[in-house]
């Protein structure tokens, strides 16, 4: 039996909100907390909160938790002086970063230096196993002094050991766009690229490519799903693939206050075909879920989670 793990925070307005959280699940569709709904582990260096997750099982069997280090809850009232322009030029250029060899036991936080110094901000890592040149890929968005830190971009990075990484390049930009939150799956070879955009047009898109690092061309037929949806409202995708060979895309709604914030999720056949339909009434979560990354996991993984002792923190 496959399970899920979701790694994610909460947005709340206290630090314990930016810290790692897990939620489990059976069948991907209904969830549960880990350690009662409370940080599994915390950042205590650079920002002391952290966003935007990602985790990743590795080739010789190592898991890796990356993640923005951006604290809103200490730096919004602090160094950012309530300014998300600010942030955008002064962000942190490192990655959070944690290693397991068994999801429950972690390293104390690194952190990881990735953007160059022509970077105002490093935000939301992805990973994505290359098989073609036994490599990872991670990527993110960044803000550049190229354009005066007006719009952002995805950029990439390879890595053979989450240790030394290569020169950061574009990997998807566009013109006087904003874009933001990538994320990457391999479907029979095709890779497909999830996008926030913030304007033109305002909203998730989906793209293909039969190369990790593009060009991409876009899914049209995922753009039609999503008509009728404020895309505005809705970032931070993620997806997996289901035990029936279905494909579940969640997407972080943030179009209320408070706890009405969290992941929506939308099913398609395949990612090849695009076409992805809410399913709110199929799904729980036990409270508001907010950008993360979902790992399929065994059910021996699952137990091991579930039944952890997370007071210790996993390295203390």
């Amino acid at each position: 039996m496959q399970a899920y793990l979701f790694v994610h925070f909460r947005e709340k307005t206290t630090p314990d909100g930016e810290q790692v959280y897990f939620g489990l699940s059976k069948d991907g569709f209904h969830w549960e907390s880990v350690n009662g709904g409370n940080p599994v582990l915390w950042a205590y260096h650079g920002d002391k909160g952290v966003r935007d997750f990602t985790v990743t099982r590795t080739q010789n069997g190592k898991f890796y938790i990356l993640a923005t280090d951006l604290s809103l809850s200490y730096g919004m009232r602090n160094q950012y002086h309530n300014s998300w322009e600010e942030i955008a030029r002064n962000g942190s250029k490192d990655l959070a970063l944690w290693e397991s060899e068994d999801l429950v036991n972690w390293s104390e936080q690194k952190m990881v230096r990735i953007g160059d110094e022509n970077m105002g901000c490093v935000w939301a890592p992805d990973v994505i196993y290359d098989k073609k040149k036994d490599e990872y890929v991670l990527h993110w968005s960044s803000s550049h002094k190229s354009n005066d830190y007006a719009g952002k971009a995805i950029y990439y990075s390879r890595t053979k050991d989450f240790t030394h990484f290569s020169k950061p390049e574009v990997l998807y930009k566009r013109e006087n766009g904003d874009i933001i939150d990538s994320a990457i799956y391999e479907e029979n070879g095709v890779y497909y690229l999830f996008v926030k955009s913030h304007h033109d047009p305002a909203g998730l898109q989906l793209f293909c490519s039969e190369q990790v690092t593009g060009e991409y061309k876009e899914v049209e037929a995922f753009a039609e799903s999503m008509k009728g949806m404020d895309g505005a409202k809705y970032e931070a995708p993620t997806a997996m693939k289901l035990a029936d060979g279905r494909w579940s895309l969640y997407l972080d709604y943030f179009g209320v206050p408070g706890a009405g914030q969290g992941y929506v999720p939308f099913l398609a056949d395949c990612l090849a075909d695009g076409r992805f339909m809410r399913s709110d009434a199929e799904f729980s979560f036990p409270y508001g879920f907010k950008h993360g990354t979902i790992l399929t996991i065994t059910e021996e993984e699952y137990n091991r989670i579930k039944s952890h002792d997370w007071s210790d923190k996993g390295w203390i």
